[in-house]
């Protein structure tokens, strides 16, 4: 089972690591299946034979590891720019904050600004998970609220190339970069509901000031980093899900592995158990209200856009609103 397994990850990885102009590299991949099966038969004693799948195994991981992330690549449009940010006492300014204006998902004005908050005026964090398919599998992002009905969202994203398109599969094998998106809700909020539509739900948490503080200090530290030194993404390592639970962990708040953080669907029934959401009503009812999709398509560009989205939405007693 052991050489089982690691010839086929081998074989996985030629397939689908550095893929070149977008289409799997199958004969390589071949090759290496069948010298690792020709090795096999042909190689007596049989131990000879498993010997040598194991160095051809050792080159190959020695060789995926080789491989370096970039931030200099051919970039599509929704991730050409890197966010960072310069903070001053309580003043900071990012720089790349993604304001897209849609026609469609394909057919948009790319438009990145810099943009300032106070952090003496944060108050909220709400939580967001987009579904697509599975109840079992969803992207998680969160959004800052500011006075003054400031938010600034955060989706922790797999960078992809012109050529590529997001895979799965390919994720598990240092096809993409990570990239820390900062953006304008109707960005990235209205471009799922309204133009993808996946089911956006929106939860109030009851993370203090003063936690939200240290959360948004923990998320554009990563960004700066990432815009030092890039970092490939890993769907089960390095997502979107388990980036969230690295930043919760700079406001000293339980965040321990779980099977959930691999099945991020699940998320919220989590954050009900730990009280980080509202607990006042019943679960099932909480996620229904807390899906904003109607919402988010009647406002559409309306610039109160994220006022509208949360108009009825379960406030927890522990946060005010603004």
């Amino acid at each position: 089972m052991l050489l089982l397994g690691t010839t086929g990850w081998a074989v996985l990885a030629v397939y689908y690591t550095d893929l070149a102009g977008g289409s799997p590299r199958a004969i390589p991949a071949g090759v290496y299946a069948a010298a690792a099966l020709a090795c096999v038969i042909f190689i007596r004693p049989r131990r000879y034979g498993a010997l040598a799948c194991f160095a051809m195994f050792a080159m190959a991981v020695l060789w995926f590891f080789s491989r370096t992330p970039s931030n200099n690549r051919d970039w599509r449009p929704e991730t050409a720019s890197l966010p960072s940010a310069e903070i001053v006492g309580d003043r900071v300014t990012i720089h790349n904050v993604r304001n897209f204006d849609y026609k469609t998902e394909t057919d948009f004005a790319p438009r990145w600004e810099t943009r300032t908050y106070d952090l003496s005026k944060l108050r909220t964090v709400d939580a967001m998970l987009v579904y697509w398919g599975s109840p079992a599998i969803a992207h998680a992002m969160v959004s800052f609220g500011f006075d003054g009905d400031q938010y600034l969202a955060v989706s922790i994203e797999a960078r992809m190339q012109q050529s590529e398109s997001y895979s799965t599969v390919q994720g598990f094998f240092r096809q993409f970069e990570l990239v820390y998106i900062f953006s304008d809700e109707r960005d990235v909020i209205r471009l799922r509901t309204n133009y993808r539509h996946e089911d956006v739900y929106l939860y109030r948490s009851t993370f203090t000031p003063e936690q939200a503080r240290e959360l948004l200090l923990g998320y554009l530290e990563h960004a700066n980093q990432l815009a030092r030194e890039p970092q490939f993404y890993n769907a089960a390592t390095s997502n979107c899900a388990t980036n969230v639970l690295e930043n919760a962990k700079s406001v000293n708040l339980p965040a321990h592995m779980s099977w959930k953080i691999l099945f991020s669907g699940y998320a919220a029934e989590q954050m009900y158990a730990n009280h980080r959401i509202d607990t006042s009503l019943p679960y099932e009812e909480l996620v229904a209200r807390s899906h904003v999709n109607d919402a988010a398509n009647k406002a559409d560009q309306d610039p109160n856009f994220s006022l509208r989205i949360r108009e009825g939405l379960p406030m927890p007693t522990a946060v005010q609103p603004n």
